[in-house]
């Protein structure tokens, strides 16, 4: 959770998760600290000043927010925490006890560049998990239809185990592989062989393979439109973090376009 604004969204999507699933949620907020109060830090978790002291209100009030948005949940805990590292690693460390970490993001939001909160594309590398990413505007968590963007990948058939009961509860599956027209026979067996694992996992989906046209990751974005999908699963990071940065990527696009819920897997 963020200590700088709003978790409204982030919160909407948890709810449903634990209503449909019957989870236990851990809510988690961290801050780095800046470089000066690192320095004047008397040890480890123990900073001096009006740095801490504003944290803890501001983590305070982050939990007050989470309490009234999942009241309804049974086997709710909160933790919080100042660090003079970066906050994405006390978070990754809390997935321990965790399936999936549900993120916040920000459309237009500078996902590769440094930052006091919890950073998503540096968590996704750290946690170890999952991560379900809620979009500006999300009221909740529908499952009524799913895209899974398929590439043959080590990511992509990550994602996919990774979303299994989630996608198990979504009511329409779409898996869809983009490719050139040299290899379109070789991507619908690809997307026939990933329907024949969902089948033997409950889960019936329609399977496409697509001429791609233009840029990956704006295709992906009128099909997930023109299906009305909610939710969105996708391998991540396939290329390195700093080449997503420097030259573009589809990972980094579904960060920064954010328009629904998606699940990543790196």
């Amino acid at each position: 959770m963020r200590t700088d604004r709003s978790n409204a969204e982030l919160l909407a999507v948890v709810a449903d998760l634990a209503r449909r699933f019957s989870a236990a949620v851990i809510g988690v907020a961290a801050r780095q600290l800046s470089l000066h109060s690192s320095i004047m830090a008397i040890g480890p978790g123990e900073p001096r000043g009006r740095e801490f002291e504003k944290f803890r209100e501001r983590a305070a009030a982050v939990e007050a927010e989470s309490r009234s948005a999942l009241s309804g949940v049974d086997n709710l805990q909160w933790r919080s925490q100042v660090t003079a590292g970066p906050a994405s690693l006390p978070a990754a460390n809390e997935a321990r006890a965790a399936d999936l970490i549900v993120a916040g993001v920000e459309a237009g939001e500078r996902v590769f560049s440094p930052s006091p909160e919890i950073e998503v594309s540096d968590l996704l590398m750290r946690g170890g998990r999952p991560i379900l990413m809620a979009p500006p505007g999300a009221t909740g968590l529908k499952l009524t239809r799913a895209l899974v963007c398929w590439k043959d990948s080590r990511e992509a058939r990550r994602a996919v185990a990774d979303a299994l009961p989630i996608l198990k509860a979504s009511k329409e599956v779409e898996v869809v592989e983009l490719a050139h027209e040299h290899e379109i026979e070789l991507a619908r067996a690809r997307v026939a062989d990933v329907g024949d694992w969902l089948h033997r996992h409950g889960v019936e989906a329609t399977c496409v393979a697509a001429p791609l046209s233009g840029v990956e990751s704006a295709h992906l974005a009128a099909i997930a439109e023109d299906i009305k999908a909610d939710l969105i699963v996708a391998g991540a990071f396939g290329h390195s973090r700093l080449r997503e940065w420097a030259f573009g990527g589809v990972t980094r696009d579904l960060l920064v376009r954010a328009e629904r819920c998606t699940l990543v897997s790196h």
